[in-house]
């Protein structure tokens, strides 16, 4: 292994980073855009839902549901409309996502203690949003109804009746469920591809197109040498950006790593270098800076962004996907840092993925420098 040649190969990288500034713009500025936009805009989070209410009723009971709905933090009463005709106009004016409907005999009804029919309509063009919607209303319902149960066995003088099955829900992990919570940690994966494997997909590729490729294979270099001084340079660039999200992450957005920092480091590493040998791979066969940008993309940034987990939940999706999952680096990685940043969970439980990315490294790494000994390095 010839350091000064590595130290030769790493000079170099750096030295053209230094004069494209739009390498720089993708290794620096793009992962702070994106931790931004993702911690602020993604949010998986329900509440404060636009409701608009329509109280034909205008009397003390219907009076008193409204009142418990907007104080509910999930709800935020926008309007009170005089027929269901205006509430449907805001509704499709997307002023709204729910509308609620209480008749005139509202009020006379409970009063009476016979069932009380209300309307809701839900805004389901985005049916997953819906459902936590409907679910947050079905609980908001047996709750008040819970409360008129109760009133009535008061005024039968009877005792009151504790339900049969208690359920005492306690959440572990993400105690708050704050969706910020998961979401920084799936960007820390998502920055370490980008500035992994899109950047290295493009550097041997762009020796190609530059003629310079023919030059590096008559000097004293071999495959490994060549591997280690282009990536190593990205390496140091990628490991800054994570430093800078877990940093940013904690912040702005308060969400502090639970487990050992030195193990996130140490999987951060192994899949920063899954995404490196990945982007050198991908350059070393096309040759084609252009065809080697769309390839990463398709390759490397959607798959971890849309098959590890992340955004989309695995298990709901269909069985050749999820087993596609299996091959996404992402899905490791992201298991890790879930079990570093909010299970507090060690190297005794992650250590099965840590395994993974390191094999899938070494399956990578032998490709690439059996790939240029092929080509003559």
């Amino acid at each position: 292994m010839n350091l000064l040649a590595i130290k030769a190969l790493i000079r170099k990288e750096f030295y053209h980073l230094i004069r494209d500034y739009r390498s720089l713009y993708l290794a620096f500025a793009v992962p702070l855009i994106l931790i931004v936009l993702f911690g602020y805009a993604l949010s998986l989070d329900v509440d404060n839902v636009e409701t608009v209410v329509v109280d034909y009723d205008q009397a003390d009971l219907s009076r008193d549901f409204i009142r418990r709905l907007g104080a509910s933090p999930y709800f935020e009463i926008t309007a009170m409309r005089s027929d269901t005709q205006k509430a449907i106009a805001d509704l499709d004016a997307d002023r709204a996502k729910v509308i609620v409907v209480l008749p005139a005999d509202f009020s006379r009804k409970l009063h009476a203690d016979r069932e009380a029919q209300l309307q809701i309509i839900l805004e389901g063009s985005d049916p997953n949003f819906a459902g936590i919607i409907r679910g947050y209303l079905t609980a908001f319902t047996e709750q008040y109804n819970s409360k008129l149960l109760f009133s009535f066995l008061n005024r039968q003088g009877l005792e009151k009746i504790n339900p049969p099955v208690d359920g005492r829900i306690r959440v572990w992990f993400n105690e708050e469920l704050e969706s910020r919570n998961f979401i920084i940690p799936g960007i820390i994966a998502i920055i370490i591809m980008i500035v992994g494997a899109l950047m290295t997909s493009l550097i041997i590729a762009r020796e190609y197109e530059q003629g310079t490729m023919e030059t590096i294979k008559s000097l004293p270099v071999g495959a490994g040498e060549f591997l280690l001084g282009k990536a190593l340079p990205y390496f140091i660039i990628a490991l800054t950006d994570v430093l800078v999200a877990v940093l940013l992450g904690q912040l702005l957005f308060d969400v502090v790593m639970k487990g050992n920092f030195w193990l996130m480091i140490a999987a951060s590493s192994l899949y920063l270098g899954v995404a490196l040998a990945l982007g050198l791979l991908i350059s070393n066969i096309t040759k084609s800076q252009l065809v080697a940008n769309q390839m990463a993309i398709l390759t490397t940034y959607l798959p971890s962004l849309l098959l590890s987990n992340f955004v989309f939940p695995v298990i709901n999706m269909p069985e050749f996907l999820q087993m596609i999952t299996y091959i996404v680096p992402a899905t490791y990685y992201l298991d890790i840092l879930s079990g570093v940043y909010l299970r507090n969970l060690g190297l005794a439980h992650l250590w099965p993925s840590m395994v993974v990315l390191a094999l899938i490294l070494i399956i990578l790494a032998a490709v690439n420098w059996a790939y240029l000994k092929k080509e003559g390095l």
